[in-house]
């Protein structure tokens, strides 16, 4: 049940709601703050007559505006648990406001020469954070597998020459220490989404989150994923969409679930950001579904470039060129603006 209290109510007119939401049956009562208006979320296994009575109730205390019983298995990363628009910050750049946020860089740090050629062309095409992976996980054992903290420290090294604030994924709770040492977001890719004490450990760390859609996840196991991370307190989680297993891999890596993102930016309050490269696999497709995702309401897009795809030590076929960088810099500023969104700076 979502119990919506006016803005300007008084800490000691939440906590009551909160004592009664727990006196009633309710297990949790979260509290989400807006600038106009309060929400109270209580999660438990009351009874649905129950729930009945209790909307009466609540609306009779101070300060209380509304309520609403939950319709969906989540409930911390609902719209309902937090109606106004939610953005996430991070050295001036908005997550989920009017500007779309492009992610861009390489799917592996190989070398400081690779890493800092990809940084300085995509900072100059109008990119506004840089992504690169210091720890791999691939399906052959045998595949490169990261540079591991020399990648992390030559991903620091890449923000410190060109000012971008780096992305790069985690795999382990083991590693959250050393990686938050060195980058600005972490990453949970699609084969972690359900690595829940992972995804615990994330909601204990004070950075933002990019949580990846797993590649046959459900809509609602990947806000339940993100639900981990925001019970634990940290609510900066990023929905990444990144394509669903299909049949077709003769053409496309991935289905690209570019429906997705109007039903979660209708579900949940999280931004939500498409990624072109792991949807499809072939850079020709990149363009298309990075325009499809911007026209249909993506936050963001995370895209691989690489200075010289062809020698790649991964995910070489689905990386840009810088110079093609440039021009989907381009096209997506063009569809942007024509839905009333803005872009980063960047050349024409």
């Amino acid at each position: 049940m979502f119990i919506y209290l006016h803005g300007n109510v008084t800490s000691q007119q939440i906590q009551r709601v909160k004592d009664e939401a727990i006196n009633a049956g309710f297990t949790q009562a979260f509290e989400s703050k807006g600038q106009e208006i309060v929400v109270v979320n209580c999660i438990g296994a009351v009874p649905h007559e129950r729930k009945l009575e209790l909307q009466e109730f609540f609306m009779t205390l101070p300060g209380v505006s509304g309520t609403q019983l939950a319709k969906t298995p989540f409930r911390l990363t609902a719209r309902g648990s937090h109606p106004e628009n939610f953005s996430v910050a991070l050295n001036g750049i908005k997550i989920g406001g009017k500007p779309i946020v492009v992610i861009a860089g390489p799917c592996a740090v190989e070398s400081e020469a690779q890493i800092l050629a990809t940084a300085k062309a995509v900072k100059a095409a109008g990119a506004s954070m840089l992504r690169g992976g210091a720890f791999k996980p691939r399906t052959s054992r045998f595949s490169f597998q990261g540079l591991g903290e020399d990648g992390l420290r030559l991903l620091a090294l890449a923000r410190e020459q060109t000012g971008l604030p780096v992305v790069t994924e985690v795999m382990s709770p083991d590693k959250i220490d050393l990686v938050c040492q060195y980058v600005d977001i972490l990453q949970v890719g699609a084969r972690n989404m359900k690595n829940y004490d992972l995804l615990k450990a994330l909601g204990q760390v004070k950075k933002p989150v990019i949580l990846k859609r797993g590649d046959s996840a459900s809509i609602n196991d990947l806000l339940l994923a993100a639900e981990y991370i925001v019970a634990e307190g940290n609510e900066r989680v990023i929905i990444c969409l990144r394509g669903v297993l299909g049949f077709d891999h003769d053409y496309t890596r991935n289905i690209s679930d570019i429906d997705a993102i109007p039903v979660i930016k209708g579900l949940s309050h999280h931004p939500v950001i498409f990624d072109p490269s792991h949807a499809t696999g072939n850079r020709d497709l990149i363009m298309p579904m990075a325009l499809a995702a911007v026209a249909a309401g993506a936050d963001g897009l995370m895209v691989e470039v690489h200075p010289k795809p062809a020698t790649a030590l991964s995910d070489g076929p689905q990386s840009l060129t810088p110079d093609m960088f440039v021009d989907l810099m381009r096209q997506v500023k063009r569809v942007a603006h024509a839905i009333g969104r803005l872009t980063p700076k960047n050349k024409e």
